[in-house]
């Protein structure tokens, strides 16, 4: 039996006297851990009513109160409710028990409201408040988007309807009754199943909502405006008929068919994997242009993201249909993992993100490619989540302090957090990780839980002892696995010595081991899997089949097998990435990845071994770059600047590139077997003649990276790689294009195609050869779906000429009435490397299809530009300033949207010095800046803090 983990008990010593500190009062306040207890007061009932006016809204709130204090001494009083709200709620009456106070009776300020000289026991509150939902540009609580109302509750939103207990610990049932224009608004949304509707006076109309299941105020939501709908039903294995809608604006309706499918696979799933049922009659999903998150889970009312969830052949490429099917199961999977169990908390975030996101990951696994799926994750993981650990932001799954909660729904939380979900399927197998889910929700259903009692119910359903897992949860970093390999030919053993350490973050200098497990399977010279008997301490041996799975919780432990032979094998170590960490194998030679490479039973690692041997070849490169002299520069006109550097660095790189010999044979001619292996999965091949991304490089390179310079050396590779495989690139291109008349499908073995045709493209493309030029040309012009449309226009926007400059313009006029279109031709304009893309990317932010207020565009276009090495990196800092200008400006308008800005900068350490000095200026500049918010002032202070 596991002993849950005391929550106090991991603060980190830093943070523990921060803690101590008396915080300035023009300073934000941090939030700590250690800090909760649970309320006061709890709320069993709200009754809500929403008056949704033109000028104003009123909200009327009625609470049954309940006490939460315990029994009160002789003569003591019940202590003061204090209620979250916000500045621009406007508070019209409060009454207790019946009884209106007045203005004396009660403490307002701009962020509470306190009740006191309150009655024993059960009692009721109303609170009336006015809204100016019209005015809302932080998107949070209730706002207007697109002339439609709509909530966004989760973190602390709901104070900006209501002054409420706004925390996940308190859960209550809600009844919630609309009121509206009835031309303007003809849908009226809520939580639950609708009860009633009709006509009220003065052309309006109303619809009552009831959600019999207690929810924490974060999943309240309302939807209210001109919709068009589609629908679907389902028959759960119980028998219960659930209808499915999907609400869109009107232009929108026939994008809306693919999120009704994923939904009903999905509901399908989690009834065949985890016999999980949905509860209710009814199942919204309403789709909003102008919304902070990707979707909402809301109680059967999910709000999603426009550009999430929405969806058709020639709109939508494959990735986009795989995201959005990965994301309505996502938000439906949180109806148990989110909602029927909820997080005590905050700082238990991935209780419920961790744990969802690793369901959808499975789930689309599960529809699609299992191999593909998990490169994919792994891909993200190692690129965004592992700098995220090692910088200034790095943070344990389970954040022990916030400023703003809305800056820790990070990769940490979630991606790292589903990591830490697999650990258990992996050390459980999936019998044992089921057994795990059904005492969990059996014990917890209804309930506001923690991590830990996650934990425990995994460890109690299987009787293991799992301590050494809940590490995971409180301590920051990613660890590194250092495996050294011995074998003994005369007695057929062979031994793996696993040491683990964890490189110090801010505010934990020291680190503790974790449980790591090393799924393996050690090769025979034909490449066939050997059979593991592992021998323990106690001389007694294990069979584990040809796949095993060691448990290694120490800071160094040894392993060794038994009769392997005759010959030394070659080790496939954490096969599927069976944990989130950085891997070396001692004495792994080239030899042994080629091996590994061309007969790996494990598909990860076989295009992992790919990737080692890339990323070893560009560190090579890199290194003799950055050693040569750089050529002196000539004096040039200013426009030309850019495109003279990056001539300068391409000659660099490949003067240092032919020096050390060129390309070897060997990689050509393994890229080559991947590129013509009938047998392998065409999406497959894509990834594994794919380089490895600029941000897992620059972990490499010690001391800060050029990464201008990087990028030279990574487009290099590409570019000798393309030239020496060019007739299989071209063949691969041409025997994976459809015919102009195939009607495009969504499907594995389609999208595999497609995926293999436009990576060949665009290794093609860097040759910058006119012919293969003007076939991208003709291949944008042709296109039939959004997938290769992309693809094509993506290749061209990194060549300057005429071609580069036609097709978009050509993409702009064909989708300029679809805004979320014109996302992708922001965001590929705002990442390209092509000379003088600055100035092209500062005009667009006066471009009319750019709208600063809208999250979706500042994403594409501002985030985006960061995601440019040559000029978001530029040599004179004008990149920086650009995006620290953004910045600024958004944080007046959208303080979450703003705060995501500030992320390219937290990682200032890993560049060289230069680079440093001019990203530091840039975030004290922000630091500076009057008016501040708090989202920003948190991610700013953070990333400069250890500086």
């Amino acid at each position: 039996m596991a002993a849950p983990a005391n929550d106090a008990e991991e603060i980190s010593e830093a943070e523990e006297e921060e803690h101590k500190l008396a915080p300035h009062p023009s300073t934000p306040q941090q939030k700590f851990r250690k800090d909760y207890a649970p309320p006061p007061y709890l709320i069993s009932n709200v009754d809500l009513v929403f008056d949704l006016r033109e000028e104003a809204c009123t909200v009327t709130s009625r609470l049954v109160m309940t006490p939460n204090y315990g029994q009160l001494a002789a003569g003591a009083v019940p202590p003061p409710l204090v209620l979250d709200g916000r500045k621009d709620v406007k508070l019209v009456s409060v009454a207790v028990a019946g009884k209106k106070l007045e203005a004396g009776a009660y403490e307002l300020s701009e962020k509470t409201l306190t009740l006191g000289g309150l009655p024993q026991g059960k009692f009721e509150i109303e609170v009336v408040t006015e809204l100016r939902p019209q005015d809302n540009t932080l998107l949070e609580g209730l706002y207007k988007s697109s002339g439609n109302y709509s909530t966004q509750c989760e973190a602390e939103g709901f104070r900006g309807i209501t002054f409420f207990l706004d925390r996940p610990d308190v859960m209550a049932k809600y009844t919630t009754r609309i009121e509206a224009d009835a031309a303007a608004y003809p849908v009226l949304l809520g939580n639950g199943n609708l009860k009633a509707a009709g006509k009220a006076d003065g052309g309006r109309h109303f619809a009552v909502w009831d959600d019999p299941y207690p929810k924490p105020c974060y999943l309240f939501a309302l939807v209210a405006g001109k919709l068009a709908m589609k629908e679907r039903h389902f028959t759960t294995r119980s028998g219960r008929e659930v209808t499915l809608r999907i609400f869109v604006q009107e232009r929108n309706l026939g994008k809306a068919d693919q999120a009704l499918e994923s939904l009903l696979h999905a509901m399908k799933w989690d009834e065949d994997t985890y016999g999980l049922e949905y509860d209710l009659d009814l199942f919204n999903i309403v789709a909003v242009d102008d919304f902070n998150m990707g979707a909402m889970e809301n109680k059967s009312l999910n709000i999603f993201n426009s550009s999430r969830v929405l969806a058709s052949p020639a709109t939508a490429t494959d990735l986009d249909y795989s995201r959005l099917e990965g994301v309505v199961g996502h938000e439906y999977f949180h109806n148990w993992t989110g909602n029927r169990v909820t997080c005590r908390d905050w700082f238990q975030l991935t209780l419920k993100e961790g744990l969802t996101r690793y369901r959808d990951q499975e789930f689309t696994s599960d529809m699609n490619s299992r191999a593909v799926k998990r490169i994919e994750d792994v891909m993200l993981l190692r690129a965004s989540q592992f700098t995220e650990d090692g910088g200034p932001m790095a943070h344990p799954v389970r954040p022990d302090s916030y400023i703003k909660m809305d800056n820790f729904y990070t990769l940490t939380v979630y991606n790292k957090g589903a990591e830490v979900v697999r650990l258990y399927e992996t050390l459980l197998g999936k019998a044992g990780f089921r057994k795990g889910m059904d005492l969990y929700f059996q014990r917890h259903d209804g309930q506001a839980v923690t991590c830990d009692d996650f934990l425990a119910a995994m460890a109690d359903a299987n009787g293991v002892n799992l301590d050494t897992l809940g590490t995971w949860y409180g301590q920051a970093g990613t660890p590194h696995l250092r495996v050294a390999t011995a074998y003994d030919g005369i007695s057929q053993t062979y031994s793996l010595t696993c040491r683990q350490h964890t490189p110090p973050t801010a505010g934990q200098p020291d680190k503790r081991p974790v449980l790591i497990p090393i799924r393996l399977g050690l090769l025979g010279p034909d490449g066939s899997d050997l059979p593991l008997r592992l021998r323990h301490k106690d001389g007694s041996v294990e069979v584990l089949g040809t796949t095993g799975v060691l448990r290694f919780e120490t800071a160094e432990a040894v392993f060794t097998f038994v009769e392997v032979g005759p010959a030394e094998p070659v080790p496939s170590l954490l096969r599927g990435f069976s944990a989130p960490v950085k891997l070396e194998v001692e004495g792994q030679s080239d030899e042994h990845l080629y091996f590994l490479l061309a007969h790996d039973s494990d598909p990860f690692n076989r295009w992992e071994s790919g990737q080692r041997l890339a990323r070893k070849l560009l560190m090579k490169m890199y290194h003799a770059a950055a050693a040569a002299a750089a050529p002196a520069s000539s004096d040039g006109p200013a426009a030309d600047d850019d495109g003279q550097q990056r001539d300068e660095l391409r000659a660099r790189v490949e003067s240092a590139c032919a020096a050390m010999g060129g390309v070897p044979d060997s990689l050509v001619a393994a890229y080559r077997a991947v590129i013509t292996d009938p047998a392998l999965d065409g999406s497959f091949k894509a990834m594994a003649i794919s380089l490895p991304t600029l941000n897992e490089l620059m972990e490499g390179v010690e001391g800060g990276a050029d990464p201008p310079l990087l990028h030279a050396c990574r487009q290099a590779l590409s570019r000798a790689l393309a030239g020496a495989l060019r007739p299989e690139l071209q063949a691969a291109v041409k025997d994976n294009s459809d015919p102009p008349e195939q009607p495009y499908r969504y499907a594995a073995a389609a999208c595999a195609r497609r995926a293999l045709k436009n990576r060949a493209l665009a290794l093609l493309s860097t040759l910058e050869d006119p012919a293969i030029t003007a076939e991208l040309a003709s291949r944008f012009r042709a296109a039939t779906n959004m997938t290769d449309e992309i693809a094509a226009l993506g290749c061209l926007v990194e060549l300057a000429g005429p071609e580069r400059e036609a097709a978009l313009a050509a993409f702009h006029h064909k989708f300029s009435a679809d805004p979320l279109v014109l996302l992708k031709w922001l965001g590929l304009q705002a990442g390209s490397n092509a000379p003088g893309n600055l100035e092209r990317v500062r005009a667009l932010t006066s471009h009319p299809a750019f709208n600063v207020s809208n999250p979706n565009n500042c994403y594409a276009l501002l985030l985006g530009f960061s995601h440019s090495p040559a000029h978001f990196h530029a040599a004179d800092g004008s990149g920086y300033a650009f995006l620290a200008d953004a910045v600024l400006r958004v944080d007046g308008i959208n303080h979450q949207v703003a705060a995501r800005l500030v992320a390219p900068f937290s990682s200032w350490r890993r560049y060289d010095p230069p680079r440093q000095a001019l990203m530091k200026a840039q975030l004290q500049r922000i630091l500076e800046a009057p008016g501040l918010s708090e989202n920003v002032f948190e991610i700013a202070s953070k990333s400069l803090k250890t500086a």
